[in-house]
């Protein structure tokens, strides 16, 4: 019968006697065990300070905060469905379906919530802020359920804005079953609360991203000739499971695979010159982390160092652009400037850095804003950024190097270190 290799996450057919082939798949789990023992106990793995998730208080200040600027801008309401944001602003860790699950957040009075009839219960558990609870059967119409919210709490008769990636069969029905209300996009009202991140968020973001630099470490140190970016990532993603950091994503190219930002299926693995790159994430209480790591197994050549060395010099300049006030935007165009000087480019253009300079993050990967030329958002204290200019040369390798970071009064601040150098990457 064919045998789950733990190994490779494929299937091998064991043309051997039943007991033989009970013995492989024990010494699978029992090499399985090893890895999460030894991963749970090397000191290259400290287990730092418990931190506690969002409390009531924080959520309450958000809604006070979002209601705050409804009333400034007009709006009589926010509509927030499943997702990231509705976690923020209420809690409630839900997913997305074709039965609707939202809150509806009035300028004034409580939030309430319509769901399903039998998610209800399930729904309640993960609720952190006052609310009531609207539910509606199979049968009925969850929309027009919001609709009578807005009649019920007399929400005046304008503008309500929905979430801004609320699926477009909410946003349609709404507006019909809704139709004395002009129907607005939340987006501003939105990026205006989750863009600032509290210290609670941002000890959250810390303990994230101590886990995977905890975890790139261990890894970097286990890997061997033979192994598959299949082989890596599955080793990445236990070491971050045992520190306490459910992986939220552990993207591991190889050799040519490298050159392309989001990878290639051709199958790849370690061996004497690769080129190794680590794209990883945890989460803690939602909060997620963002690191990527590139380095070569054995001795680098010239122009792997050479490249290895300019993309780790535009880490350096996306930070020292980085101040209050400056234009999120101008920190792209400050590292593609020294980019195109150095040959690389011009712009978007291969080989070069095909993609932004960074990303905004939280309870998303990514968010808003976006270090990418054009947004001209305002670096402000409290914001959260990737730092990800890699440099990409199409069959051959590529090289990225990524830590996140926050904006402080004085300038930005590291959740992690940069590398140090190709042959000391973490």
């Amino acid at each position: 019968m064919p045998v789950k290799s733990l190994a490779n996450g494929g299937f091998s057919m064991i043309s051997k006697r039943g007991f033989l082939t009970g013995a492989v798949a024990m010494a699978g789990i029992a090499m399985t065990s090893r890895l999460h023992a030894g991963a749970a106990s090397d000191p290259r793995l400290p287990n730092g300070p418990d931190v506690k998730p969002i409390s009531r208080e924080e959520y309450a200040a958000r809604i006070a905060k979002l209601q705050g600027l409804m009333r400034e801008a007009g709006i009589g309401a926010l509509i927030v469905e499943s997702g990231s944001s509705l976690r923020y602003f209420t809690g409630i860790e839900w997913w997305r379906s074709e039965r609707v699950t939202a809150a509806i957040i009035p300028a004034d009075g409580d939030t309430v919530v319509v769901t399903p009839a039998f998610e209800e219960p399930s729904v309640r558990e993960t609720l952190r802020i006052p609310a009531e609870v609207r539910p509606w059967d199979e049968d009925q119409s969850p929309e027009l359920r919001m609709a009578g919210v807005l009649v019920d709490r007399k929400v005046p008769k304008g503008k309500i804005a929905i979430e801004p990636t609320s699926r477009f069969f909410i946003f349609d029905a709404l507006r019909k079953q809704a139709s004395d209300w002009e129907v607005v996009s939340g987006e501003a009202l939105v990026n205006r609360c989750r863009q600032i991140k509290s210290p609670a968020e941002l000890a959250l973001m810390q303990r994230a991203n101590d886990i995977t630099m905890a975890a790139l470490r261990y890894v970097h140190g286990e890997i061997k000739p033979g192994m598959t970016q299949q082989d890596i990532a599955s080793l990445m993603d236990k070491t971050s499971a045992a520190m306490g950091g459910p992986p939220e994503f552990s993207l591991v190219l190889l050799n040519e695979a490298s050159a392309y930002p989001h990878g290639s299926a051709q199958p790849q693995a370690v061996r004497e010159g690769s080129v190794i790159l680590m794209d990883c994430g945890a989460q803690v209480h939602g909060y997620q982390s963002d690191i990527s790591r590139s380095w070569v197994y054995g001795e680098p050549s010239a122009r792997q160092r050479k490249v290895w060395d300019t993309v780790k010099r535009g880490q350096e300049i996306a930070l020292e652009v980085a101040r209050i006030g400056t234009p999120v935007g101008a920190i792209d165009d400050a590292v593609r400037a020294f980019y195109t000087r150095e040959g690389w480019g011009p712009g978007y253009r291969l080989p070069g850095l095909s993609h932004r300079t960074g990303h905004g993050i939280g309870l998303d990967g990514h968010e808003s804003p976006y270090l990418v030329h054009g947004d001209d958002t305002r670096l402000e204290e409290g914001m959260c950024f990737s730092d990800e200019p890699g440099l990409y040369i199409p069959g051959e390798f590529g090289i990225r190097l990524e830590d996140c970071w926050h904006m402080t009064a004085s300038g930005p601040k590291l959740f992690t270190p940069l590398a140090k150098s190709i042959d000391q990457p973490v």
